[in-house]
C-alpha cells in the first residue's frame, strides 16, 4: 500500500545557511515553517569566529523569526588558526553554541579565512576534546591538484584519520557526506562520529548537472554544489545510509541561497537553495527506497541524540500531494533565489 499521509515527530536541519540580511529574512521562514531547530553555518561575509558574532546573528535570526513561534537557531563558530582555546570555552559555556565549523580554506563559500593546515589548532582540538564541544567539518581538501570529484575520499585519508587518531574523544560530524568511501568510513570508525547527508544527494546523481528538465544536454548552475554531486553509486550508498536506521546518519539540508545572478555567471557560486521543500525532498527520496517508516529517526531523532539535546515533542504531518509550484523567492532588496526544485510529490500539511 502506497503511503499517503505521515506524521512524524517535527524533524531539525543540522546543516543549514542562511546568509544575512535581506537574504535571510527572506529564506529563513522556510526552514522556521517546517523545523524546530537549526545548526545555522557561520561562514558570512564576515564569519562568525566570536561569540559575541554568534549571539549578534542569532538576535537577527530570531527577529527575522518572530512570527515563527518556536523556532530555535543552534549557533556554530567558524574556526580559523588564531581561534584560541579560551574563545571556545566561553562559547560552549553560553549554551547557545552548539559546534565549531572546520572548513578547509578555499574548499566552498566563504571560506577564504578557513583552516589551512589542522595542526595549527591542536590547543583548540584539545579544549574541544575535553568540554565535549562537536567539531563539524566540511571534509574536502581544496588543493589543486585534486581532482573535485576525489576532495572528500582524499581527505578522508590525509586528514580525518590522523584527526581522530590525535583526538579520538572529539565529537565530530562529518558534514555532507556524498562519497560511498564517507559513507564507509562514518558506519565502520571506531568513537564518537556521525554524518549529515543532503536531499539534493539522495536524490541527484552528477548527471543531473548537465541535463535540462526535458533531458536536452546544458548546464544547470542551480545543482552546482560543494562537495559537487556524485556517480550514481555514490547515490546510491547515501541512499543506503540514510534509510539504513543507523544512529549516525541524520538530516543536514546544507541548504545555501545564493542570488540567481550569482547563480547564473561566469563563475557561479556553489550552493543548493533547498530549504523550501527540503522535507518533501528527502520524504521522495525515502519513497523511493521503500523506507518511509524510517524517515522520522532520520529527521528527528539521530541528530538530537547525538548532539545531546532533547527530542523535540510537536508532531508534523507530510501529505502525499504535489507541493504547489514554487516562483523564485524575492528579498526585500529585490534579489532573485531559485529554489533546486520548485515542486514536489510530498507537501508539509499546513
Amino acid at each position: 500500500m502506497v503511503v499517503q499521509t505521515l506524521t512524524i515527530t517535527r524533524p531539525d536541519d543540522w546543516h543549514l545557511h542562511l546568509r544575512d540580511g535581506a537574504a535571510m529574512a527572506a529564506v529563513v521562514p522556510f526552514t522556521a515553517q517546517c523545523f524546530a531547530r537549526a545548526i545555522v553555518m557561520p561562514n558570512l561575509r564576515d564569519p562568525v569566529t566570536t561569540l559575541e558574532r554568534a549571539l549578534a546573528y542569532r538576535a537577527r535570526i530570531r527577529a527575522a523569526t518572530s512570527a515563527t513561534a518556536g523556532f530555535e537557531p543552534l549557533m556554530t563558530l567558524y574556526l580559523t588558526s588564531t581561534t584560541t582555546p579560551d574563545e571556545i570555552e566561553q562559547a560552549h559555556r553560553s549554551g547557545v553554541v552548539h559546534g565549531v565549523k572546520l572548513y578547509p580554506a578555499r574548499a566552498t563559500t566563504h571560506s577564504d579565512a578557513g583552516v589551512q593546515s589542522v595542526g595549527d589548532c591542536t590547543a583548540v582540538f584539545e579544549c574541544m576534546q575535553r568540554i565535549d564541544m562537536p567539531l563539524l567539518i566540511h571534509g574536502e581538501v581544496a588543493r589543486t591538484d585534486v581532482d573535485v570529484f576525489d576532495r572528500e575520499r582524499i581527505f578522508l585519508d590525509e586528514v580525518l584519520v590522523p584527526l581522530r587518531r590525535d583526538f579520538p574523544a572529539l565529537r565530530i560530524v562529518l558534514e555532507h557526506v556524498t562519497t560511498r568511501d564517507a559513507v564507509q568510513y562514518v558506519r565502520e570508525a571506531p568513537g564518537r562520529i556521525a554524518a549529515t547527508i543532503t536531499a539534493h544527494h539522495l536524490l541527484f546523481s552528477r548527471n543531473a548537472m548537465f541535463l535540462g528538465a526535458d533531458g536536452s544536454a546544458g548546464m544547470r548552475p542551480h545543482f552546482y554544489c560543494l562537495p559537487v554531486l556524485k556517480r550514481e553509486v555514490h547515490r546510491q550508498a547515501l541512499l543506503d545510509a540514510a534509510t539504513s536506521g543507523s544512529p549516525r546518519f541524520f538530516l543536514g539540508t546544507d541548504s545555501a541561497p545564493h542570488p540567481r545572478l550569482q547563480k547564473e555567471s561566469a563563475c557561479g557560486c556553489a550552493g543548493c537553495f533547498t530549504a523550501p521543500l527540503a522535507l518533501a525532498m528527502y520524504a521522495q527520496a525515502f519513497e523511493q527506497a521503500g523506507a518511509m517508516d524510517r524517515l522520522e529517526a532520520f529527521a528527528s531523532f539521530y541528530g538530537a541524540d547525538f548532539y545531546g539535546l532533547p527530542r523535540n515533542t510537536q508532531t508534523l504531518t507530510l501529505v502525499r500531494q504535489p507541493s504547489a509550484p514554487l516562483a523564485p523567492i524575492r528579498s526585500a532588496q529585490g534579489e532573485e533565489f531559485v529554489p533546486l526544485v520548485s515542486s514536489c510529490p510530498w507537501s508539509v500539511a499546513d
